[in-house]
């Protein structure tokens, strides 16, 4: 015979079994065991006020007292130890204890890449933002929750001083303008992560990176590609030499630019064409992948005639990296072709293959070796890291942990150098030598990022 049960027995008999259930240290599933039997008993459930829910206490739990220490959550898996296993939760900071950055320029890039990456970011958050259009400030400073008196303009940009919200500026403006907003952002106090390419010339970069070290302040270059999952793990299989000494690279990066006024197309604003603003992607990413520097270089640039666009800048440009070791790289790059952004290292064994490997997001990368004498393609998986997410957060740890970041302004120098170089090559239509950095591995990088591949 069913026998009635009171609520208050009821409440007793949860108290008493999630008790039980804390002192054993029970899991998520033991605890909805344990309480699932008292709540089935009477339906509890749907007939307790939530006012008497609360006065019973039933999580649990009460109140908890403050996590110490990193913010790491774990749960048993799901799956069988045969089956994939999937990464681990997120786990970021608690946004208090994130790195705040100021954003400079709301462009493209801007809106459509780096404030968004905020939403993946572990240690960094957005916390103003600079702008010559306070209309568009305004909308994108309710988008992403930050305060109207965290708005500035470039005018008023010096008083980021006065911010102790803001700890990195983060400038996202044309090339020719990096140099004055890093020696700025210095001068106010505060760390500064600089867009590729680093400056318009040698004496750009070399004051910016002064003007750091004066004020106690790091300097990062955002070199996404070398933070992104695959990039990296192409540029192990290169050190390692999986598949033998390296022997030749390819690297191709092109976009049909549109026929329009923008910055990109005056030389005074962007310091070039092609060259600093895409064809910088094959030159960083073969010293990245090598990890030393080219002791030689020989270039051509050309344009077509009579493309408006094309008037202060060159078009296209091809440049051959030779390296101490022996490694050739051919890199070509151009403004008015279609969409092509890929690699190929060529070794002894195999060959690392990756298309696309530049873009924001979508890359695949090829490993074609023959380990028994039979061609094989390999394809790995792509954990889909989202890049400028990865780089704010090395900068924000690197903050942080007063760590020098892995693309240090140096790193920016020095592609700086060897762009003058290629623009000497083919105005004088001979090879150019080269003798920074010779000799040394990662001549111009800091601390490693911490891995993010799954």
């Amino acid at each position: 015979m069913f026998q009635e049960t009171s609520t208050a027995d009821t409440l007793d008999r949860v108290a008493a079994e999630t008790t039980a259930a804390t002192a054993c240290d029970a899991s998520r599933r033991q605890f909805i065991n344990h309480a699932g039997r008292g709540l089935l008993a009477a339906g509890l459930a749907s007939a307790l006020p939530l006012a008497a829910a609360e006065a019973a206490d039933l999580s649990g739990f009460g109140t908890a007292p403050p996590p110490t220490g990193p913010l790491d959550i774990t749960l048993p898996p799901l799956e069988a130890p045969t089956d994939p296993k999937p990464g681990p939760f997120p786990n970021p900071d608690a946004p208090d204890q994130r790195v705040g950055y100021a954003i400079v320029g709301l462009g493209h890039l801007t809106l459509a890449e780096i404030l968004p990456a905020f939403g993946q970011c572990k240690h960094a958050k957005p916390v103003a933002l600079v702008s010559g259009d306070p209309e568009k400030m305004a909308k994108a400073a309710k988008q992403y929750g930050i305060k109207p008196s965290s708005c500035y303009s470039y005018q008023t940009y010096d008083k980021l001083k006065d911010n102790p919200e803001v700890q990195v500026i983060y400038i996202v403006l044309p090339n020719s303008m990096h140099h004055e907003f890093t020696l700025r952002g210095a001068k106010a106090g505060k760390h500064i992560l600089c867009e590729k390419p680093m400056a318009n010339s040698v004496k750009e970069c070399e004051e910016m990176i002064e003007a750091c070290n004066k004020a106690g302040k790091k300097l990062m270059i955002a070199y996404r590609i070398q933070y992104e999952p695959l990039n990296r793990a192409a540029m192990k299989l290169v050190r390692d030499k999986q598949y033998g000494q390296t022997k030749l690279i390819q690297m191709m990066n092109s976009q049909n630019q549109a026929h329009d006024q923008q910055w990109r197309h005056k030389k005074a604003l962007a310091g070039g064409g092609a060259l600093p603003d895409i064809g910088l992607y094959c030159l960083n990413t073969t010293r990245f992948l090598l990890g030393e520097e080219p002791n030689e270089v020989f270039a051509y640039t050309y344009s077509t005639p009579g493309d408006d666009r094309f008037k202060e800048i060159e078009e296209n440009v091809s440049f051959t990296l030779r390296f101490p070791s022996g490694v050739i790289s051919q890199c070509l790059s151009g403004y008015g072709s279609f969409n092509a952004k890929s690699y190929a290292v060529h070794a002894e064994t195999g060959t690392i293959k990756m298309d696309p490997a530049f873009s924001y997001q979508g890359l695949q990368q090829q490993l074609v070796h023959a380990p028994k004498g039979k061609q094989v393609t390999e394809q790995p998986s792509n954990p889909h890291k989202q890049q400028f997410a990865l780089e704010m957060d090395h900068m924000a740890e690197c903050v942080r942990d007063n760590k020098t970041p892995y693309t240090p302004g140096e790193e920016g120098l020095q592609d700086q150098r060897i762009m003058e170089a290629i623009y000497k090559s083919a105005k004088e239509g001979k090879p150019v030598k080269l003798t920074t950095g010779l000799g040394k591995v990662d001549a111009f990088r800091g601390t490693p990022p911490t891995e993010e591949q799954a």
